[in-house]
């Protein structure tokens, strides 16, 4: 995309053309779907609704955020609660691929029955290249299947509208800030959240650990950025892993939990480089995350890896 407003008259004539009634859009707070709400807005009106869904995979005060970062961009969003819709359904389950296929299903569910009540038969995505790449088809090998692609259910009512879907991470930055959307800086956030920086079996208590340990993790890289001591990232979190690790505590041995930090820098997502950040923040987010979550956690880990051979996300 070299001509982002080029692009925005394109995409508001697409989406018109397939969008004859009403639409529901899924908002998570991200910039590919808050630039695809914004283009269907523009496109739509009033016969557009927007839908941020609470799904209990969530980071620590993401509601918050993404309202203020909504109504920033002038974004008109409905918050549908669902936490116990989610984690009843990936309760206990350890495969990743299971679970963005529980996960997909589960949205496009809520969403049926959002569409219903609004009227509407189209379901528009912010979905980009990197997410139908990854998930495989044709001559493609599955590296993860997104749940926004590969986690549609094939019996869907609805009728996917993704305006985005041809452009990469970089492009969508750009189109984002021509569109007057706040901070196109903002790291990207898995659409099923929280669920695939917990590996292993899926439970209430293991999501809101990873949760806090990923609040650290972001608490700090940001703190490291505002000091001058650290350029900005590509994504910054904490991953609960499947294992235990004996620690202790006074004179007391513990068996807790690990957790590895992934620090990544990258321009489209596609390849990414594991950042080198200093030994003292490395050194504070580990302090941190085994005081905080004392007993929990017993070890913290650092990511040294490079995309290739692995992916930004752990699942």
């Amino acid at each position: 995309m070299k001509d982002p407003a080029k692009f925005v008259d394109e995409a508001l004539a697409a989406i018109r053309a397939a969008v004859p009634g009403k639409a529901i859009v899924a908002a998570s707070g991200g910039i590919d779907s808050t630039a695809a709400a914004v283009l269907t807005h523009r496109a739509l009106g009033d016969r557009a609704r927007s839908l941020f869904v609470d799904t209990g995979l969530l980071r620590a005060n993401e509601i918050a955020l993404v309202q203020g970062f909504f109504a920033a961009s002038q974004l008109p969003v409905t918050v549908v609660p669902a936490a116990d819709r989610f984690l009843s359904t990936l309760d206990g389950v350890s495969d990743p691929e299971e679970k963005r296929r529980r996960i997909g299903t589960a949205f496009i569910r809520l969403f049926e029955e959002e569409a219903d009540k609004f009227g509407a038969d189209r379901l528009v995505q912010g979905t980009i290249a990197p997410d139908w790449i990854e998930s495989g088809g044709s001559l493609r090998d599955t590296i993860k299947t997104h749940h926004n692609v590969g986690g549609v259910p094939k019996d869907s009512r609805l009728t996917l509208v993704e305006p985005l879907r041809d452009l990469y991470k970089d492009e969508v930055r750009m189109l984002s800030a021509h569109l007057g959307i706040p901070h196109p800086e903002r790291q990207p956030f898995p659409g099923p959240g929280l669920a695939v920086r917990v590996a292993g079996p899926i439970s209430r208590a293991r999501v809101e650990t990873a949760r806090v340990a990923n609040a650290i993790v972001e608490e700090e890289v940001e703190a490291a950025i505002a000091a001058g001591k650290l350029a900005r990232p590509w994504q910054y979190f904490a991953v609960l892993l499947p294992v235990r690790t004996v620690g202790v505590m006074g004179d007391n041995r513990v068996y807790g939990e690990a957790v590895s930090v992934r620090i990544v820098e990258s321009n489209d997502a596609m390849t990414g480089t594991a950042a080198d950040p200093p030994v003292e923040l490395r050194r504070r987010i580990a302090e941190r995350i085994t005081r905080t979550l004392s007993g929990s956690v017993t070890r913290v880990l650092y990511d040294i890896t490079d995309k290739p051979p692995a992916t930004i996300e752990w699942e």
